[in-house]
């Protein structure tokens, strides 16, 4: 599964940064080129920060990266 999400990421990314070079270089009075590069650029980064944030956590949980240092927390909230 994490294969499929690495690969995710990295089409998701590669499709942010190919429609965001496109609606930024996209003529000005063609307004639906522009916004449908746009919107898929904004789908990109979407899913691609997704799949990041999912392989992070992943490779936290297998040992492969080591978890951020942190303060315990107590019940009631109060940092340890």
């Amino acid at each position: 599964m994490s294969k499929l999400i690495a690969i995710l990421n990295v089409v998701a990314w590669s499709g942010f940064w190919a429609f965001g070079y496109l609606a930024l270089t996209a003529d000005p009075t063609n307004t639906t080129e522009m916004m449908t590069a746009l919107l898929l650029a904004a789908g990109g980064a979407g899913i691609g920060v997704f799949a990041y944030f999912w392989l992070v956590r992943h490779a936290e949980e297998k040992g492969y990266a080591k978890r951020p240092n942190r303060a315990p927390r107590y019940d009631d909230g109060e940092v340890a």
